[in-house]
């Protein structure tokens, strides 16, 4: 992502030391609005790609927790099935078994019950910050587009391409605003 995140800044320098040159001549003062907007532009699209990447490490940690989670659970199943396989082989030699493992046994099958939930919440947890991560990477590749295009435009000094660089960008605060607000 960094070299893409490079490139698309490279980009923006280039437009807007060609802008500043035909400024400079007096020519197309178009291409300081095409400027302007790039850098508007880049700013959300920095925006855009640390949320994205917040979204990414909390869906990492959430997926940590949920598998911490589900770890716990089948230690818990473990201890109960050596706890049971006990009681079965001391009634198999006509002793009884503690009534304490008994009680442990259900307490486990308790805990595991109250486990398992907190591990599908992590899991729901994580894949809502992956949604939420792949929202808002679209907005950064909405974003990248609309810099590299709004320089094509400069450079070829076609207007209509710098309109087509502002309709990428409309799209990407769409998925933007997606991302944060829903």
């Amino acid at each position: 992502m960094e070299e893409i995140e490079d490139f698309s800044e490279k980009i923006h320098e280039q437009s807007n030391e060609h802008a500043h040159h035909m400024l400079k001549e007096g020519k197309e003062k178009w291409v300081l609005y095409v400027a302007l907007t790039t850098a508007v532009i880049a700013v959300l699209a920095a925006i855009a790609g640390l949320l994205a990447g917040d979204h990414a490490d909390e869906a990492m940690l959430s997926q940590m927790r949920s598998s911490d989670q589900w770890a716990f659970y089948q230690a818990k199943g473990i201890k109960n099935d050596v706890l049971a396989s006990n009681n079965k082989v001391l009634l198999a030699l006509g002793k009884t078994p503690a009534a304490a493992d008994t009680l442990k046994i259900k307490e486990n099958k308790k805990e595991q019950a109250k486990i398992m939930q907190e591990a599908k919440d992590a899991q729901k947890e994580s894949d809502g910050h992956v949604a939420l991560h792949k929202t808002l990477a679209r907005s950064v590749t909405l974003f990248q587009v609309a810099i590299a295009i709004g320089a094509i435009s400069i450079i070829t000094k076609r207007r209509n391409l710098w309109l087509v660089s502002v309709g990428f960008a409309i799209v990407g605060i769409f998925f933007l605003l997606q991302g944060t607000l829903f």
